[in-house]
């Protein structure tokens, strides 16, 4: 990378499909770094190059396993130590987000231990998007850009021209999320109500609203193992809707999740590309980038320009 490059960008080793794609729509080349793992399982992290006095931006998701978290400390603990100017955590996927409150006696508040990891580690900044409870940001010291991935997912729905819309949230704590998109098209907002026991494991789905002749979309932050979605797709089928699909920023997809997904009534699974998965396996699967979104996000951060223009809803 030429000297006079003004910032740099790197990425760990599971997000490098979109940080090469990040640093294309920027126009500059992805930065070198190695990361040398031993037979233990530890890993050491090094930068190819110099980062003396320059922006970095680490472009690293915190999904499962843990070791892509540890990889992000790492990268900014060494750019720290190489003199970077700023060091700057591009996340799309901010993982342990759901656990951002005690819900529970005896339990911790896993995101914002991740916060405090991530400043004391040193970033100067945060860029991610859709974060599972928005009040994450305050968990930080340092300033958060807060994407989200309508700017994508609005203009495809627009495309597909459905007759009669209505916007659906699969339960009653994405409500404000769907309403947002029910308020931008105009629609109405149908909710389901679930009940759970355990993690990941619904009991019992109501639904509170009509959909009969409906071309239902489901609007959510994730899609973990599909269950809650295909259950919400089965009922409103049922009350007569015509079409269902389902739109979120994070396709976690665990276990049997894209098998639920291709024996589901759903038409189609509307997801960004913040994670790294073969779609092949599931044809109803439609995959849209992100990644111009956050390179237009950190050239408007190194320029010192306002970011509201990526803001849809």
């Amino acid at each position: 990378m030429d000297n006079s490059t003004p910032f740099k960008i790197f990425s760990g080793t599971k997000s490098r499909y979109i940080a090469e794609e990040i640093a294309a729509n920027i126009g500059v080349p992805l930065g070198q770094m190695n990361i040398q793992r031993f037979a233990d399982g530890e890993f050491e992290v090094s930068f190819e190059e110099t980062v003396r006095g320059r922006e970095v931006y680490l472009v690293q998701s915190t999904f499962p396993n843990s070791d892509n978290l540890m990889e992000l400390l790492l990268m900014v603990d060494a750019a720290r130590r190489a003199s970077a100017k700023t060091v700057v955590a591009v996340v799309p996927y901010f993982g342990w987000a759901r656990q951002d409150r005690k819900d529970k006696p005896r339990v911790s508040i896993a995101s914002k231990l991740v916060a405090d990891l991530l400043s004391t580690a040193g970033i100067d900044r945060l860029i991610t998007m859709d974060l599972h409870a928005d009040q994450i940001q305050g968990f930080f010291n340092v300033p958060v850009d807060h994407l989200y991935s309508s700017p994508v997912i609005v203009p495809y729905i627009e495309s597909l021209r459905l007759e009669d819309l209505v916007i659906a949230s699969p339960d009653v704590g994405g409500a404000k999320r769907a309403n947002s998109y029910a308020k931008y098209f105009h629609t109405s907002l149908v909710i389901c109500h679930k009940q759970r026991s355990k993690a990941n494991v619904v009991d019992q789905m109501t639904l509170i609203g009509e959909v009969e002749g409906k071309d239902v979309i489901l609007i959510d932050d994730m899609i973990d193992t599909a269950g809650t979605i295909c259950r919400a797709a089965s009922l409103m089928m049922e009350r007569g809707a015509r079409s269902v699909r389902a739109c979120a920023s994070h396709a976690i997809m665990s276990g049997p999740a894209f098998e639920r997904i291709n024996e589901s009534p759903l038409n189609e699974v509307i997801v960004s590309n913040s994670f790294p998965h073969d779609m092949s396996v599931c044809p109803k699967v439609t995959v849209l980038s992100v990644a111009k979104m956050f390179a237009d996000t950190i050239c408007r951060v190194h320029d010192n320009r306002s970011i509201s223009s990526q803001y849809v809803l």
